[in-house]
C-alpha cells in the first residue's frame, strides 16, 4: 500500500481504519508528534495531553500513539475519554505544552484520526505543521532518545469545564424549559449530562449511549436528513427547543418549538450580540460563506465584523490575531477568546442562549423569526474534473459582481450573493448562496449551477 499523503488534511489527520490508518501509522504518529513539538517549542522536557474518542478503534490506537510518544522522551498526561472540546480545555486550562485527541470528529464509525495542538489548544494545520509530520510519519526515521517520557492520568477534567462555564456565565435565570438533546452516540453526551446536572430544564435525551458505529444516525447535524429524529421528538413532545452535537462534541446546532434547525448564521449572530454586551465594539469574526445575518447582527451591536476563510483552525488564528472575544463558522463551530485559549465551549453557547431565550420571554421561534431575513441554498457540492477551469469560467460568467478571492471566489450582487470553494482534498466545488428571497435564491442557484456543470 502505498502511503496515504491524503489523510493529512487542512485541520486534522483523517482516514478509513486500518486500510489507511493502523497502529503502525499510530506509534509513527507519536513520534513525529513528538520530534515536532520538541522543535517547535525548542524544549525537551514536554508535556502533552492524550485522549480518545468512543470508536472502538481509538483504544488500540492511542495505546500505540503513546508508546511512540514516550518512546521520543515526551511525558504524557492521559485524560482518557473526551469530547474535542474537554480536550482543548484539558490542554489549555492547566498549561500542557500541546496535546493529540484520538477521533475521526463526526466521520462515519469506519473512519478514525487525530487532531494537535500546540500549547493552548493552539491548532496545528496544515499550513502550520501537519504537513511536516506527515512527511515525518512517512520517513518513520527518528533518533532514539537517553530517556524515555513518563504517563500519568488525569481525572476531572470535564467536570472542571463544567464548573469553569458556570462560574463565568450567570445561569441562575434560565427557566425550567424541556429541551430534546440529541448527541448521536457521540462524545457530546457526556458535556450534556454534566452541563444539565446543575439546571432547572428537563432534558430529554436522544441517542446518548457512546458507541463509535453511529447505529441511529450519522453524527452530523449540519445535514438536515440527520435530525429527522430530534424534529420528530420536539413536534412530539412538545419540547421548547433541541439541541443537537455532532461526533465529537464541537459543534452545537438549536432547533426551535416546531422542530425547525435553527440557521447556524443567526445562532452565530445572536451569540455575537451577547459577547459585545459585554465587549461593546470588539471585532467579532465569520467565516466567508454566505451569512449576511451574522453581518448585520453584529454590526447592529455595535461590533466590527470581519470575514475569514473557512476551517476552525483559520478562524481560530485570526480571531487570536484580531483580539476577538468570539467568532463562528457556518458549520456549527462557535469559540469563545477566554484567558487560556480560544476555541469552541459548547457549555458557553448552551448556557448563553437558554439564558436569552428565558430572559425574552418568548419562545424560541418568535425569538428567531425577524431574522431569517435572506434565503439560503444550503452548501451544494459539484464533483469537477477541473476545479481552476470552472473558477474561471464564473470569474468570466459573474465578471460584473464584486469578487472577492480570500477562500476560493465570492461573487456579490444587490438582491444575492454567493461562494464557491474548491475543496483541499476532493475534485470537489461547494456552493452557497444566499439571496434577499427565496425566488431569486432558487433562479441564481440555477444560474451558477449551468456555468458549473457546462
Amino acid at each position: 500500500m502505498s502511503f496515504p499523503d491524503h489523510i493529512f488534511k487542512a485541520y486534522d489527520i483523517r482516514g478509513l481504519y486500518p486500510q489507511e490508518l493502523d497502529e503502525k501509522m499510530a506509534y509513527n504518529m507519536g513520534r513525529a508528534y513528538a520530534e515536532f513539538m520538541k522543535k517547535d517549542t525548542g524544549k525537551d522536557d514536554l508535556k502533552l495531553v492524550v485522549c480518545q474518542d468512543m470508536r472502538d478503534s481509538s483504544i488500540p490506537l492511542k495505546k500505540e500513539l503513546v508508546r511512540g510518544m514516550l518512546e521520543q522522551g515526551v511525558d504524557i498526561v492521559d485524560i482518557g475519554l473526551a469530547s474535542t472540546p474537554t480536550f482543548y480545555f484539558g490542554v489549555s486550562f492547566y498549561g500542557y505544552d500541546g496535546g493529540v485527541q484520538v477521533t475521526a470528529s463526526h466521520n462515519p464509525g469506519e473512519y478514525n484520526g487525530f487532531k494537535i495542538v500546540r500549547a493552548r489548544a493552539v491548532p496545528i494545520s496544515g499550513e502550520t505543521g501537519i504537513h511536516e509530520i506527515r512527511d515525518m510519519v512517512r520517513g518513520a526515521q527518528f533518533d532514539p532518545v537517553e530517556k524515555q517520557g513518563q504517563i500519568e492520568t488525569r481525572e476531572g477534567v470535564l467536570e472542571e469545564q463544567i464548573a469553569y462555564a458556570l462560574k463565568h456565565i450567570d445561569y441562575k435565570s434560565i427557566k425550567p424549559l424541556k429541551v430534546v438533546v440529541d448527541t448521536g452516540n457521540g462524545m457530546g453526551a457526556p458535556i450534556i449530562e454534566e452541563l444539565f446536572k446543575h439546571l432547572p430544564c428537563e432534558l430529554d435525551k436522544m441517542y446518548f449511549e457512546l458507541d463509535g458505529s453511529f447505529p441511529n444516525h450519522e453524527s452530523n447535524p449540519f445535514k438536515e436528513e440527520n435530525n429527522v429524529d430530534i424534529q420528530n421528538r420536539i413536534r412530539e413532545t412538545g419540547a421548547d427547543l433541541g439541541i443537537g452535537l455532532d461526533g465529537d462534541g464541537d459543534r452545537v446546532f438549536f432547533f426551535d418549538e416546531t422542530g425547525r434547525t435553527i440557521d447556524p448564521g443567526i445562532i452565530r449572530g445572536i451569540l455575537a450580540q451577547l459577547v459585545l454586551r459585554d465587549h461593546p465594539g470588539a471585532a467579532i469574526g465569520y467565516d466567508i460563506r454566505p451569512g449576511r445575518i451574522t453581518r448585520d447582527m453584529i454590526e447592529e451591536g455595535g461590533g466590527k465584523p470581519f470575514v475569514t476563510r473557512v476551517g476552525h483552525s483559520l478562524i481560530k488564528m485570526k480571531g487570536i490575531e484580531m483580539k476577538a472575544p468570539f467568532s463562528g463558522e457556518s458549520s456549527g463551530h462557535f469559540f469563545y477568546n477566554e484567558p487560556h485559549g480560544f476555541f469552541e465551549m459548547p457549555a458557553f453557547i448552551i448556557l448563553n442562549f437558554l439564558k436569552e431565550i428565558s430572559q425574552s420571554g418568548k419562545t424560541v421561534s418568535e425569538y428567531t423569526a425577524p431574522l431569517y431575513r435572506y434565503s439560503h441554498s444550503g452548501e451544494i457540492n459539484f464533483n469537477v474534473d477541473d476545479k481552476e477551469k470552472v473558477l474561471q469560467l464564473l470569474k468570466e460568467k459573474f465578471a460584473d459582481s464584486k469578487i472577492n478571492d480570500l477562500d476560493g471566489l465570492s461573487f456579490e450582487y444587490e438582491d444575492y450573493w454567493f461562494n464557491v470553494r474548491p475543496s483541499n482534498t476532493e475534485s470537489l466545488l461547494r456552493l452557497n448562496l444566499e439571496a434577499k428571497t427565496d425566488e431569486i435564491m432558487k433562479e441564481k442557484v440555477e444560474e451558477v449551477t449551468r456555468v458549473i456543470e457546462s
